[in-house]
């Protein structure tokens, strides 16, 4: 069955909470700490999105910024709300590097002078102009409609009934180095169904 991710309110997600980090860092040695703890587990959470033996599906109804552009990209199909859905890279605005697996998903994900203005620029985009970079399938005009159709694209894909072993090699398939970098082995799958 695939997962389908979506949240209420005004933002899908923020990525990491920099308050909280301020808040109980007390030397600048703690907020590294806190930091390299908080982007290792971010690249767990992608190790086992990538590991997952299905499809899965971002229903993004509002705004996604920072850490969490990660999370969403993480998925295979992203569905996005025309009017409030923005996604924006603020670490260059925050002044916050990139880990390098992180940029590999990037690589992976998103093309060359779309993935620059993204990361470079810290442009926000919309959901049109994310649908026209092909980093989202569809764009619908509300909460529900976006999760109406992340449900729907998700049955869909479940009725296919597909191996999880072979999905989730042909994924590793599709990013080799963001696997490689995730320890992610590639197992060739041959097992046809005749």
């Amino acid at each position: 069955m695939p997962r389908l991710s979506r949240a209420h309110g005004k933002f899908f997600c923020n990525g990491i909470d920099l308050d909280w980090v301020s808040a109980v860092a007390r030397s600048n040695q703690e907020v590294q700490q806190h930091f390299d703890h908080l982007y290792h587990s971010l690249k767990r959470l992608v190790l086992a999105f990538i590991s997952l033996p299905m499809p899965t599906v971002a229903a993004v109804n509002d705004h996604v910024a920072a850490a969490s552009v990660v999370l969403v990209l993480c998925h295979d199909y992203v569905i996005m709300r025309r009017d409030r859905g923005v996604l924006y890279m603020s670490e260059l605005d925050k002044g916050i590097g990139i880990p390098e697996v992180f940029m590999a998903l990037f690589r992976a994900k998103i093309s060359g002078s779309n993935r620059r203005d993204i990361l470079l620029r810290g442009l926000k985009i919309k959901g049109e102009e994310a649908l026209k970079m092909g980093i989202v399938e569809a764009v619908h005009d509300g909460e529900e409609e976006v999760a109406n159709a992340g449900t729907e694209m998700g049955d869909d894909l479940a009725k296919r009934k597909w191996d999880g072993e072979v999905y989730v090699e042909i994924r590793k398939g599709l990013y080799p180095e963001l696997c490689g970098m995730l320890g992610m082995a590639s197992n060739v799958t041959a097992t046809p169904k005749v």
